[in-house]
């Protein structure tokens, strides 16, 4: 049996005595889907095409009509998506715990709602989701706490005109301009409930497994789960292409969707 053969039967005797697991999933989960990774070696990876900027609620701010372009070519090609064979073995992963009595959380980095449609149900999507939207004015209930649908049609005069002035505005309060329901870089985990902080922070000192799926560990919620993690002696693993992990998360590379099926394999 090969190094990381072997690792991956480990694994899953893992996943089968543990009572409770962390699943957190970036964007390499997605890419066999065809979406792009962020800082993937991918030839469409975001942030080799993308300024940083961008993401932020100060461009929002300064250039909405911008950041929404920049949105709505990115949303485009996340509604032609499909879940992958990772996104439904994860969803396998979660029936078979639960079947056993244990109990399972999925976290993910991306706004796709890929594992929501492969029939996840534990799920905290994070950064947001792309088939929402909310109002941008901090005092209107459909900013601060709620969000709406993305309806495609109320950005079709927008796309013609491509101007500030047809942005659509908040049915709610009928003022704010509606904006993409995404945790930004100049934003913080709490500052929309809808993106599942608390829950995680709630659930987290309970796994006694954590297993992270296409992530590059570069952004906050990673560094969090495996600081408290090494604190913990929780174990960790990870499943990546690049074989890369921090120091005390065992590494398998290889693709998600290759993996996660042979450990989701009755």
């Amino acid at each position: 049996m090969s190094g990381a053969a072997a690792a991956v039967d480990e694994l899953a005797g893992a996943l089968g005595r543990a009572r409770a697991v962390l699943f957190v999933t970036g964007a390499g989960v997605s890419l066999a889907s065809g979406i792009d990774t962020f800082r993937g070696s991918d030839p469409g990876a975001v942030w080799k095409n993308e300024i940083m900027e961008k993401a932020t609620l100060g461009h929002f701010r300064r250039d909405p009509a911008d950041a929404w372009a920049w949105y709505l070519a990115r949303f485009d090609r996340v509604a032609g998506a499909e879940p992958n064979p990772a996104h439904r073995a994860l969803a396998a992963l979660e029936d078979a715990l639960e079947a056993r009595g244990a109990r399972s959380l999925l976290v993910t980095q991306n706004i796709d709602g890929l594992h929501h449609r492969a029939g996840s149900r534990a799920l905290v999507e994070i950064h947001g989701k792309a088939r929402k939207v909310r109002c941008s004015a901090p005092r209107c209930p459909e900013g601060a706490f709620g969000t709406l649908d993305f309806e495609a049609s109320a950005f079709e005069a927008f796309r013609d005109a491509g101007s500030r002035a047809q942005l659509p505005r908040c049915p709610q309060c009928g003022e704010g301009l509606l904006r993409p329901h995404v945790l930004w870089f100049d934003e913080h985990y709490q500052s929309h409930p809808d993106y599942g902080f608390e829950r995680v922070l709630a659930y987290l000192p309970t796994a006694d497994l954590v297993l992270f799926v296409g992530t590059s560990f570069s952004v906050g919620i990673t560094d969090w789960i495996v600081e408290d993690s090494r604190a913990a002696r929780r174990a960790c693993w990870s499943i990546d292409p690049s074989g890369d992990a921090p120091a005390g998360v065992r590494s398998i590379p290889g693709r998600a969707e290759d993996v996660i099926p042979v450990l989701a394999a009755p």
